[in-house]
């Protein structure tokens, strides 16, 4: 399928499946039930009351690199469909993905020496605290600001603004980079390769995916909201 050849809410959700299975990971996370037959994707983004726009959006910005997001083409109301499936995501990296990573980092420092133990702990916690940080952040302000501008477009106390999210919003996947050439590059060659392969096949997987969620917060929530703040005067 080429860059051009981008999702339709006529095609059946089995063919997109096809198409790319990392798909997959969103069905789990939009809690879309396997089983829909020759159903389309319009079909089952009603069936499950989701928004058909925003779902090829999500879709095409993780199966197309060079995708440009139509974000005219999503209503206001979608903003919280974005931000639950922000939340969703959250919580499959906490509760599925990070544990792999977890358990793969285990195996690994088991049988590296002192020296090497340290050093992969030492980035593993780092990653993992600044993680749980972008998380957090997320969690208590940016969500809530966002659903206080919903709920009826008032100032909120502390004068907050998605820019200032925008501002500091850090690139969670970036840290994965060093954690991974240390272990291509630097960890000697007797340790195990079966460990090392598994751990950099997961670490891969999820910074693949890190990259799609950065880019849904920056190229579909961000505008999004900017856009309600100037109808609120929230400038």
């Amino acid at each position: 399928m080429t860059i051009e050849a981008t999702y339709k809410k006529q095609m059946k959700m089995a063919e997109l499946i096809a198409a790319d299975n990392s798909l997959l990971s969103i069905l789990q996370r939009l809690n879309i039930r396997l089983g829909f037959g020759e159903a389309t994707v319009q079909d089952i983004c009603t069936r499950y009351n989701i928004s058909t726009a925003l779902f090829l959006e999500i879709c095409n910005i993780y199966s197309f690199r060079h995708y440009r997001p139509h974000i005219e083409e999503l209503a206001k109301s979608d903003i919280a469909n974005i931000t639950t499936y922000l939340r969703a995501s959250h919580k499959f990296y906490t509760e599925v993905c990070f544990p792999a990573i977890h358990n793969s980092v285990h195996n690994l420092v088991k049988e590296l020496d002192d020296v090497n133990r340290r050093l992969i702990d030492k980035f593993y916690d780092d990653y993992d605290n600044e993680v749980n940080n972008h998380f957090r952040y997320e969690e208590d302000i940016v969500f809530p600001y966002i659903e206080s501008l919903q709920a009826g477009g008032k100032k909120n106390d502390e004068a907050y603004h998605i820019s200032k999210f925008e501002d500091n919003h850090s690139n969670i996947s970036e840290k994965l980079n060093d954690l991974k050439n240390i272990i291509i590059k630097y960890l000697p060659e007797e340790h195990s390769s079966v460990v090392r392969f598994s751990l950099l096949n997961d670490i891969y997987a999820v910074e693949n995916d890190l990259r799609k969620h950065s880019l849904i917060e920056n190229k579909l929530l961000i505008p999004l909201v900017e856009i309600m703040e100037k109808e609120y005067g929230e400038e």
